[in-house]
């Protein structure tokens, strides 16, 4: 949740990041007026118990007739601070209702408008010339026996497929890499729960707009998790979190993760670009809230040193407003060229989530008087099965061969993927 101190200061910041998002504005003066009654509520019904409770000082020194007045109007107090504190529960209620659906406070440098209004950041390689006609990635990976997404339908329905041989063998090159990575990083590596409570999934944010996007198991009361980013953000839920010397706290979480893709039906439906499971290497940190911009670059320099190793062109983007997660102040992409595609794909973002989903999930630190503080989250994709697609293609040879990027070599054992006989 973002920080109603901060709205009642600066509203039309508020005002500015709902125009922004293309949402509307006026959800900042109903959150105002529900916290007015609130906090109006809240007044009343403390003044009441005090009063209560000096009147039942008086009703104890009193005697005889005196004293049976005073019940009376005792019992009509008590009814008055009944009637208060249910005023003042059903503010609270409104309040919180409002206040959840209000979407984290854009940063002011992250560019307004939707889908196709981000900012290109910088481009980080050239797109290859092909001396012969590029395959797909699913035709390479058919012929090299790596991809196999008819038995995928047959097993699992559209947009679900097996990794076999060299592919199976070429996630997990990327995942472990990415793994050695984080924790040469100083990240702690953590496999996390890919079933999550629905307060923790609330707590992230990703019950708002986008909740068709989540797989729900209703008998068991659970959602299945997009990015580990969910359970790491609840793994420190009402807690206090040391940040340590360098005040910050990292995990790298390795997790399934689960997409519904509503609303995406007809896109990308060839191959393993948007699929309905996957594997990641989420990063995942807690810092100081002063210190949260300077993690976000962090973050996205270590998806960078990532994407090196894999030797593809791409680009970085600064993701438009409207386009943002309801957690996210800002989102920065990575995306990577694909031959066939003539397109840049994204391959990674990290976002900086402000203090957005530690307040929501009650995670603090102690700051130098040794005071709590609300933290602040980032998150940041590290690799994940998407990477495969990128790979494929742009090291593909005329033979149908792929070349292993060098720094994968030592993780999959081979310099090139040789199609089957």
């Amino acid at each position: 949740m973002i920080d109603l101190k901060a709205v009642r200061e600066n509203p039309e910041a508020v005002r500015a990041s709902q125009r922004a998002r293309g949402e509307d504005s006026s959800v900042v003066d109903a959150l105002l007026a529900a916290d007015e009654r609130r906090r109006s509520a809240v007044s009343r019904a403390d003044t009441l118990r005090g009063e209560q409770k000096a009147f039942g000082k008086q009703v104890g020194r009193a005697r005889g007739e005196e004293r049976e007045a005073l019940l009376v109007r005792g019992k009509e107090l008590a009814a008055e601070v009944k009637a208060a504190e249910a005023e003042q529960h059903a503010a609270d209620a409104e309040l919180t209702e409002l206040h959840r659906a209000v979407p984290n406070v854009v940063h002011p440098d992250a560019p307004a408008g939707g889908e196709d209004d981000y900012v290109v950041v910088k481009h980080v390689g050239t797109p290859r010339e092909f001396d012969f006609e590029p395959l797909d990635h699913l035709d390479l990976g058919t012929r090299l026996g790596a991809i196999d997404v008819e038995r995928g339908a047959k097993v699992g329905g559209s947009r679900f497929y097996f990794l076999t041989g060299v592919g199976a063998q070429l996630e997990l090159a990327l995942l472990n890499m990415a793994a050695a990575q984080a924790t040469a990083a100083g990240f702690t590596l953590m496999i996390t729960p890919t079933l999550v409570r629905p307060e923790i999934m609330a707590g992230t944010g990703f019950l708002g707009a986008h909740a068709d996007e989540i797989y729900r198991l209703r008998d068991d009361d659970l959602y299945l998790v997009g990015t580990s980013e969910v359970p790491l953000a609840g793994y420190h839920a009402d807690e206090i979190v040391d940040l340590g010397a360098e005040h910050a706290r990292r995990y790298a979480g390795w997790s399934s993760c689960y997409r519904r893709e509503a609303g995406s039906y007809g896109r990308d439906t060839r191959g393993i670009i948007r699929v309905h499971q996957f594997n990641k290497v989420e990063m995942f940190s807690y810092v100081r809230p002063e210190d949260a911009e300077a993690e976000h670059l962090r973050l996205l320099a270590w998806e960078e040193e990532m994407l090196a190793k894999i030797e593809v062109p791409y680009r970085v983007i600064d993701t438009a407003a409207g386009d943002l997660g309801t957690s996210a102040a800002r989102k920065f992409d990575c995306e990577a060229w694909v031959p066939t595609q003539a397109a840049y794909r994204e391959l990674t973002s990290t976002s900086n989530c402000t203090t957005f989903q530690a307040r929501r999930l009650n995670i603090r630190y102690r700051d130098e008087n040794g005071k709590p503080q609300i933290a602040a989250t980032l998150n940041g994709t590290l690799a994940t099965t998407r990477w495969i697609v990128a790979i494929l293609e742009n090291h593909q040879q005329a033979d149908g061969s792929v070349r292993v990027p060098e720094a994968l070599v030592p993780f999959v054992g081979t310099e090139v993927f040789v199609p089957r006989s």
